[in-house]
């Protein structure tokens, strides 16, 4: 059987993957490079002892790992279904660029109330958005 070209929607879900595989790298930096390291071989540390950014780097992966989870499973839905479509192709985009803009200002510190809530929240949105293409495939 021969496969057709690879679906947008499909390309942005390999690449939030990708994305999800690596982005536990900074934390696991940041725990490295703590100049008072804790003995997180028996018991993981206290993540409120880590600098700021090594902590917020954990929770930006847990945050997307949260995220990720329930939108790749409507992606693969709509793929199932047959289902894409103008929506589900900018939904994906918005939700990869939404994805990695709460990463990079979660690890920064730059994405301060409201706006980390405001992009996670257009993240659900287009969690939302994904569900809506999958009910009417």
């Amino acid at each position: 059987m021969q496969a057709g070209p690879l679906p947008t929607e499909m390309g942005v879900l390999i690449m939030l993957c990708i994305f999800a595989a690596s982005l536990w790298i900074p934390y696991i930096i940041g725990v490295n490079t703590d100049p008072h390291p804790a003995d997180n071989f028996t018991r993981p540390g206290d993540l409120t002892q880590l600098r700021p950014w090594v902590h917020r780097a954990y929770r930006a992966h847990l945050n997307l790992l949260e995220q990720l989870l329930p939108f790749a499973i409507l992606v693969l839905v709509i793929d199932r279904l047959g289902g894409y479509s103008t929506l589900t192709y900018w939904t994906a985009i918005a939700f990869f660029w939404l994805r990695v803009a709460h990463a990079v200002g979660m690890i920064s510190g730059l994405a301060r109330l409201p706006l980390r809530p405001i992009i996670f929240t257009a993240g659900w949105v287009c969690c939302l958005l994904m569900a809506y293409a999958a009910y009417t495939a």
